[in-house]
């Protein structure tokens, strides 16, 4: 772990792999040269869904009146995530950021998910026949700006959850959140965006938010475990001088995803694939 980028160390590491014969067991990643860094997903590695959760919060500030702030982006935050892997999906901060703004579309997606899977007779109808009735201007003040669809879902949920028909505890958090005022939601959350916004913005966001899925972007994806198990060479330049908040979120991160594969090994040992952190079943 190099903070500020000492290219000295860096010819140093990597003459001392190739020397060893173990140059395809080095990894580069350096926040200052995203175009040659290999990527890596800080936050969609973990033992414990909550783990997403608090490797974010934690960069938040907690002095004073911001306590209560981060705590509130921590659930926020933690919910999201849930409802991520809950789809099959692995979390990054693009995908978290994207629905912090907007929670609508994972609200939707995630209860058409559970109706589905709880087999809720004749789900699509119904939901149609409320929203053909809704009406603006009848529609309670924290639910004003709300599309009506997702206003039409929320409140067959909140219909189907009243008689006892249906408990999911992560869609009771998105149903919660959707049903706060907007603004007053976007006040709440607002320590958490600028963070947001600096992980997420130009090259570096390809480097921490990886798409897996993309076949013309060469660079390597590592994680730790992975690294571990081969015992690969990781050098990480968090490019410290250029942008400090950046460099302590993603550092920090990363620690802590070391620190849990630490227990993971601690736990069930190198090889034991069956116990490997929750991403192992993600697409």
């Amino acid at each position: 772990f190099d903070p500020k980028g000492d290219a000295d160390l860096l010819r140093r590491v990597y003459a001392e792999a190739k020397r060893a014969g173990r140059g395809s067991d080095f990894y580069l990643f350096h926040l200052g040269y995203p175009q040659v860094s290999a990527r890596y997903n800080a936050i969609g590695s973990f033992s414990r869904i909550t783990e997403v959760a608090t490797r974010i919060a934690n960069q938040l500030p907690s002095e004073g009146n911001s306590a209560a702030f981060k705590e509130f982006a921590w659930r926020f935050v933690n919910i999201i995530a849930r409802a991520l892997v809950d789809l099959g999906r692995r979390p990054d901060y693009a995908q978290i950021r994207r629905h912090i703004n907007d929670i609508e579309p994972l609200f939707i997606e995630y209860a058409r998910h559970v109706l589905v899977r709880e087999d809720i007779v004749d789900w699509a109808a119904r939901i149609g026949g409320i929203e053909a009735n809704l009406n603006e201007r009848n529609l309670p003040h924290n639910l004003k700006g709300r599309g009506m669809h997702a206003i039409a879902v929320f409140r067959f949920l909140s219909d189907r959850v009243s008689a006892g028909e249906l408990y999911d505890p992560v869609l009771e958090g998105l149903m919660g959140a959707f049903k706060y005022d907007r603004t007053y939601f976007d006040k709440i959350v607002s320590s958490v965006g600028p963070l947001m916004e600096k992980l997420t913005t130009g090259k570096i966001a390809e480097l921490i938010s990886p798409n897996y899925l993309n076949d013309d972007d060469s660079r390597p994806i590592f994680e730790w475990l992975d690294v571990i198990r081969r015992n690969g060479i990781v050098y990480v330049g968090l490019d410290a001088l250029t942008d400090t908040t950046v460099a302590s979120a993603v550092g920090n991160s990363m620690f802590a995803d070391l620190v849990s594969v630490a227990g993971h090994l601690y736990k069930h040992g190198v090889e034991d694939s069956d116990q490997s952190p929750s991403t192992a079943v993600l697409t």
